[in-house]
C-alpha cells in the first residue's frame, strides 16, 4: 500500500490504537517489526496512519501483542472495512481538516453527548444562527466562506436524522438560550427548533440553570463521541485556537465524570422544555 501524506482523523486514530496495543506489551517498533517480518518504518507508518492496515494484519498484531480484548480487536478490524468516501471529503482542501475529522467522527459514533455554555450546539443550530456565529470570526471570513461553513454544519446534522440516527444528549447552559445571536427573531426560531428536536426520541436536551452556579468545564465547548467500545471513545474540544481531539484513557474518564456532574445539576428534559418555552415567550 502507498504511504499516505495526509491521513484522516479516523486513520490516525486506528494507528494510535495500534501503537497503544504494542506499547502495552512492552515491545518497541523494531521488535514488533521483527515479529511481523516487516521493517520498523512500516510499523511506524501504520501507527501514524500513513500506511493502511488490513483486518487480517490487525488480527495478527493483536495475537503478537497478546491482546485478549476481542471487542476492541473487532472494533479496530471494522475500521478497515469502510473504504467509501464520506460526504465531508467534498470539502477537503477548502475547509480545515479538523472540521472534516469531526464530521467523520460523528458519522461513525454510536452515541453523541455535548455540553456548551455560550452557544447552541452545532448539531442543533439553525442555518441563521450558525451564519451569525461564523460572521463573528476574527479575522472575518469572506461571505462565500461563511456560506460554505454554514452548509457544512447543516450537513453534519444528518447524523440526527434518517433510519439510524445517533442518540444525542445536549447539556446547554441557560446563558446560551438567552444570548440574542442575530437578534430576537433569529433566537426565537432557534429556540423553537430546540423544542422541535427535543420531541425526538433519540434526542435529550437539558438546560443547566444559572442557579446551578459554577460547573466543571464551563469555559469550553465539550463534545463526547462514543465508539463501538469504550476505548474508542473520543473527546472533542472546540477552543478559540482550534479543535482538539482527545482519546487517552485518563482523559476519557475525566470527561465522562465531567458530563455526569453537569447532567446532575441540569433540569430534566421536561423542565428544560418549559424553560425554553418561557424564554421564547418573553422575547
Amino acid at each position: 500500500m502507498p504511504v499516505r501524506s495526509n491521513p484522516t482523523g479516523r486513520q490516525l486514530r486506528l494507528g494510535s490504537e495500534l501503537r497503544k496495543m504494542r506499547e502495552r506489551t512492552g515491545l518497541t517498533a523494531t521488535e514488533a517489526g521483527k515479529l511481523l517480518g516487516i521493517k520498523q518504518a512500516q510499523v511506524s507508518n501504520m501507527e501514524t496512519g500513513r500506511l493502511g492496515v488490513s483486518a487480517d494484519r490487525i488480527r495478527t498484531l493483536a495475537c503478537h501483542y497478546d491482546c485478549a480484548d476481542s471487542a476492541l480487536v473487532d472494533a479496530l478490524m471494522a475500521m478497515t472495512g469502510d473504504r467509501s468516501r464520506g460526504w465531508w471529503e467534498e470539502s477537503r482542501g477548502t475547509l480545515p481538516s479538523p472540521l472534516l475529522d469531526l464530521a467523520e467522527l460523528e458519522h461513525h459514533a454510536t452515541k453523541l453527548r455535548g455540553a456548551i455554555t455560550a452557544h447552541i450546539p452545532g448539531l442543533l443550530q439553525t442555518s441563521d444562527h450558525a451564519r451569525e456565529i461564523f460572521q463573528q470570526d476574527v479575522p472575518p471570513m469572506p461571505p462565500p466562506e461563511v456560506e460554505h461553513r454554514v452548509s457544512f454544519r447543516i450537513k453534519r446534522q444528518a447524523v440526527l436524522y434518517g433510519d439510524s440516527p445517533r442518540p444525542y444528549q445536549a447539556l446547554i447552559h441557560e446563558a446560551a438560550l438567552r444570548i440574542e445571536v442575530g437578534g430576537p427573531s433569529v433566537l426565537r426560531k432557534q429556540l423553537q427548533h430546540l423544542l422541535d428536536m427535543s420531541e425526538r426520541d433519540h434526542i435529550t436536551i437539558q438546560v443547566v440553570p444559572f442557579k446551578a452556579g459554577a460547573i466543571p468545564g464551563s469555559g469550553q465547548s465539550i463534545y463526547y463521541a462514543y465508539g463501538p467500545v469504550p476505548q474508542m471513545d473520543t473527546v472533542h474540544l472546540d477552543q478559540s485556537h482550534g479543535l482538539a481531539f482527545l482519546d487517552a484513557e485518563a482523559q476519557l474518564q475525566k470527561y465522562r465524570i465531567l458530563f455526569d456532574r453537569i447532567e446532575a445539576v441540569a433540569h430534566s428534559p421536561a423542565e428544560s422544555r418549559d424553560v425554553i418555552h418561557s424564554i421564547s415567550r418573553n422575547l
